[in-house]
């Protein structure tokens, strides 16, 4: 049976993990790295470059690199936070043909379930290079705070990249197993998660391998990513105000002012100020010549705390009320789990310690937590862990839309799933055959405030007054997270299962679509990689020989010595070209005839060896040879004593 892996697909990073021994192990990429960058390119060739390849050309190629993808998944084009997205990235946010937001590069338009995909199939070969096996089953982890249609998303991400998704688990709540598995005392713990797109904030009561989630809240447009935009609106504003030029309009400058922020950040959580140097940023036109110009800028550690000050505040909000739903007081937190690149901020441990009242624990790695314990939750799911119970809720409350266009809730925040839930409904009308019922998601009071999941009809109801036909309509959130419903016509017992189509949302056959494109761009990663391997051994090959030709091409035979010259010609040429079939080949004519030419050069080292022995013999004849060897003998038997 092959293992089940742990993913931690992050907004800026992301991360993957198996059991092993017993212990959860993050495996590291190609590159060697733990973590690999969530971005994904498309160069000019169309070539795919996934994590650290794509972020290196990010700058060069704004248009066609997608970071920050997660941010998109599962939202409509028209959501407003769509539209903060597009100021923010420069890549060109579409509208999908289902009305959900998509992007383009390329020239081709992509489903932010698909561009995860891509980063999902990258962390799965990461983990098959290890483990030395396929692996086809994995547990993906979203926000907390993500909706049906998010989570929906995410497992139709995984389905593409050829994972079966066994479980959606919560970031926060893999994050407490990672802390938690081998703690036996009850303990209340407070997860804050604060990763680069997304802020969540969870309540657990966690003691004896049970692992229950009392509260969760958040804010799924809140992370690292609104702290580097930050940093560049200032850099770009005091660069206007000097220059009376704004880089904002500029692609390129954006891209590298974005890169300049996050390393900026980054290092101000250990330097109390840094310097942001970029030169040659933009050029001004005067007379017809250009004058390059530079931007070096001075940030202190107290100056990025006032830019991001709001945005801290902002989690706390979250925080209470995470509090409040579970019943607790903030002295009542036994310990504060930090989670996600951001809480590495000192300023955002000042915050999270004046609010709680005790210093956070800091004896996790943010990075690489969550992974960790999705490979737990794949254990669990394996049977490799036992004895260790999970109990999550449902984060927002679900709905449908009752007369007057209220949001009638069915299944109240912070259910602990899975969960089920029946009501019965009746018409409204005289012989009235059919009913619709729109579900919603979130907590406001009037439905249409709130994310519709989808509506359905009940049709084929036996003709009645109103309100005499019983329905009796069924929702159920499995474990997942995600919404199931079902629907029985009590009279004529008659049942159905009904699947919610959401209003946006990828089809079976787009699916289908999805997965064909990205094995077919798995296959060209492969050829481009073998002909990248073939052209290496081909160009060694070349040089060895030439090599070999150069320093013994007057010991062997000219015939012999023409074929090599000409094979060598040959593979040149093939190296010219891109066929890798061509290359190897040509390389494998080369090796035979460098073989057959080694082989010559050592008859022919041997040949003079042997006519150059009698004259050795004779030079070394006599009582002197002999000394040598006795000499030889008494140095051995002086080791023996020893």
């Amino acid at each position: 049976m092959s293992k089940v892996i742990g993913i931690d697909l992050g907004t800026t990073n992301s991360c993957v993990a198996v059991m092993d021994g017993g212990k959860p192990k993050v495996v590291e990429n190609s590159e060697g790295a733990r973590t690999t960058p969530s971005i994904v390119a498309f160069t000019k060739d169309n070539e795919r470059l996934i994590g650290q390849p794509a972020k290196r050309q990010a700058v060069t190629n704004p248009d066609n690199t997608l970071f920050a993808i997660k941010r998109l998944i599962g939202r409509r084009f028209d959501d407003p936070l769509t539209k903060k997205d597009m100021e923010l990235v420069p890549y060109d946010i579409v509208k999908g043909k289902n009305g959900d937001a998509w992007v383009e590069a390329g020239g081709e338009d992509y489903s932010p379930s698909q561009v995860s995909a891509f980063i999902l199939q990258k962390m799965k070969e990461t983990a098959e290079s290890y483990l030395g096996e396929t692996v086809t089953q994995a547990v993906i982890t979203v926000p907390a705070y993500f909706n049906d249609a998010q989570r929906q998303a995410t497992k139709d991400a995984g389905q593409i990249a050829g994972l079966e998704v066994l479980r959606i688990i919560n970031e926060p709540t893999a994050a407490a197993l990672a802390y938690g598995m081998d703690k036996e005392d009850g303990k209340t713990i407070a997860v804050y998660d604060l990763g680069g797109g997304t802020f969540d904030v969870s309540v657990l009561e966690i003691g004896d391998g049970v692992f229950e989630v009392k509260s969760t809240n958040g804010d799924t447009f809140l992370g690292g990513e609104d702290f580097d935009s930050a940093i560049v609106e200032y850099l770009a504003d005091e660069f206007k105000k000097k220059e009376n030029m704004d880089l904002r309009t500029d692609k390129l400058a954006l891209q590298r002012l974005k890169e300049a922020a996050e390393k900026a950040k980054i290092e101000l959580s250990s330097s109390a100020s840094t310097e942001v140097n970029l030169p040659f940023i933009t050029a001004r036109m005067e007379g017809g010549s250009s004058t390059p110009l530079h931007l070096v800028e001075t940030i202190s550690r107290s100056k990025l705390e006032q830019l991001v000050g709001d945005l801290i505040k902002r989690t706390l909000e979250p925080c209470k009320k995470a509090l409040a739903d579970a019943g607790v007081s903030k002295n009542e937190i036994d310990e504060v789990i930090l989670v996600g690149g951001m809480t590495r901020m000192p300023k955002v441990r000042e915050v999270v310690e004046e609010f709680f009242g005790s210093k956070p624990h800091t004896g996790v790695n943010p990075d690489e937590v969550v992974a960790m314990g999705a490979a737990i939750q794949a254990g669990v799911l394996q049977g490799d862990v036992k004895d260790v119970l999970l109990l999550d809720v449902t984060p927002l409350s679900l709905g449908i839309e009752t007369l007057g266009g209220i949001m009638t809730k069915m299944i109240d925040r912070n259910t602990t799933i899975p969960t089920k839930k029946t009501q019965t409904y009746s018409t409204a009308e005289d012989n009235q055959n059919a009913v619709t019922i729109r579900v919603f998601q979130g907590e406001r009071e009037m439905a249409q405030d709130n994310k519709m999941l989808g509506q359905f009809d009940l049709v084929g109801i036996p003709a009645a007054p109103r309100g005499v036909p019983q329905i009796e309509v069924t929702f159920d959130i499995d474990a997942n997270g995600i919404v199931n419903v079902s629907a029985k016509d009590k009279g004529t017992g008659k049942e159905q299962q009904i699947r919610i189509q959401a209003s946006g949302g990828l089809s079976d056959d787009d699916i289908e679509k999805m997965v064909q494109d990205a094995e077919k761009f798995a296959d060209e990663d492969k050829k481009r990689r073998e002909g990248a391997e073939a052209r290496n051994q081909a160009d060694s090959l070349v040089h060895a020989t030439e090599k070999q030709l150069e320093e013994h091409g007057d010991k062997i035979d000219a015939s012999l010595k023409s074929e090599v010259e000409e094979k060598v010609a040959a593979l040149k040429t093939a190296l010219e070209g891109d066929d890798p079939t061509d290359i190897n080949a040509k390389a494998e004519d080369l090796s035979q005839s460098a073989m057959k030419m080694g082989q010559s050069i050592y008859e022919q080292e041997q040949a003079n060896a042997a006519s150059a022995a009698p004259e050795g013999e004779a030079a070394s004849d006599g009582g002197a040879e002999e000394e040598v060897v006795d000499a030889e003998f008494s140095e051995v038997d002086e080791d023996a004593k020893n």
